[in-house]
């Protein structure tokens, strides 16, 4: 059973049910039909006739819309993509980087531009989560949109001090159970993805424990060392070099499958949580209406330069896993994305001003 059955505790609407902007989780859910309407025209765009104006795409700069500032995860993996789409087209691929707002600045910049070929979107996961957490968006996350691939999943790790007396996720939880309010549990920030994880975790977990939501992981990282915080939910990355320096422990991962970058790390879901499966994720959208066959050279040209062993292994390295997936296999995630966090958002009444 997934992590998205065990969380319910908000009853989904029925499967004919349609969608509004944001509100509750009865308009708010996406129905498969409408998946299926987003991304029907880029799935069709090999047996679509080319026109010259496809043809000759790109005949200018790209841009890329990238949701954080340069130097961070998302922003080293537009620039592996960038680079080489820009080899393959012959035209350079620039990344602009939006940050603020939650990725709230970039989706809307967007899905303002021109459905012309020459803007994309490197989404993260919050393109999934935010309508449930903002009370007014200036965007629609699933009608401005056109899906092209799920580039990479990435997982949640679940890191406690090294002086901690929890050497597996078993025993943090019997200690939450048996003294409920007393443990602290981090992340780096109200609404990010690390912080819905936990938000599962205490649900599914049936435990009651203090979040202390910091601006960033570096200070919670800090106070993780310090021993100042009992727990500490983050994207892997910046945890697994300290974990081999023995600076902290790693008690699991909120993904279904082990990572190889930390094989000797288990799951939440094989060590104590049957059916757990959390994973961040950053995907390749452009605005919708953005002609089909110029979005289908785009998913050629990007599942093509994510299958390259250069590029392919610097993911690895960095915690990723590398996905590469269908205009039509990004929309069905994107729809199981947001029918998972809808009731748990909902249910947690968690907001962002």
């Amino acid at each position: 059973m997934r992590a998205d059955n065990l969380a319910g505790q908000a009853d989904p609407p029925s499967a004919g049910s349609d969608t509004s902007r944001r509100g509750e989780w009865g308009l708010a859910m996406i129905t498969r039909r409408r998946f299926i309407r987003m991304s029907g025209a880029s799935v069709l765009a090999a047996a679509l006739p080319c026109g010259a104006w496809a043809q000759d795409w790109p005949r200018r700069v790209v841009r890329m819309i990238v949701p954080f500032p340069p130097g961070g995860g998302a922003d080293t993996i537009a620039r592996l993509l960038g680079g080489r789409l820009s080899e393959m087209w012959g035209q350079q691929v620039v990344i602009d980087n939006r940050a603020g707002a939650g990725g709230n600045l970039a989706s809307e910049a967007a899905a303002r531009s021109p459905p012309d070929g020459y803007t994309l979107y490197l989404a993260g996961d919050f393109q999934a989560t935010n309508q449930f957490l903002y009370a007014k968006l200036g965007y629609d996350a699933v009608a401005d949109f056109m899906p092209v691939s799920l580039v990479v999943k990435f997982p949640v790790a679940i890191a406690v001090p090294k002086s901690s007396p929890d050497h597996s996720i078993g025993e943090f939880i019997g200690r939450a159970k048996a003294d409920p309010e007393k443990l602290t549990l981090a992340t780096p920030g109200y609404g990010t993805s690390p912080h819905l994880a936990a938000e599962l975790f205490r649900r599914v977990a049936g435990i009651a424990v203090t979040h202390v939501p910091y601006r960033g992981a570096a200070p919670a990282i800090q106070d993780l060392l310090g021993a100042r915080v009992d727990a500490f939910f983050n994207n892997i990355a910046p945890l697994v070099p300290l974990m081999r320096e023995g600076q902290l422990r790693v008690l699991a991962l909120t993904s279904a499958n082990r990572s190889p970058n930390v094989p000797e790390v288990p799951t939440l879901a094989e060590s104590a949580l049957p059916g757990f499966d959390v994973s961040g994720w950053y995907a390749l959208f452009v605005p919708a209406r953005t002609p089909p066959a110029i979005v289908g050279r785009i998913h050629a040209a990007t599942a093509s330069a994510l299958a390259e062993p250069a590029i392919k292994g610097r993911l690895e390295e960095l915690g990723m896993v590398v996905v590469g997936s269908t205009p039509e296999e990004l929309a069905i995630y994107f729809k199981d994305e947001v029918e998972k966090w809808g009731p748990v958002i909902k249910a947690a009444g968690l907001k962002v001003e």
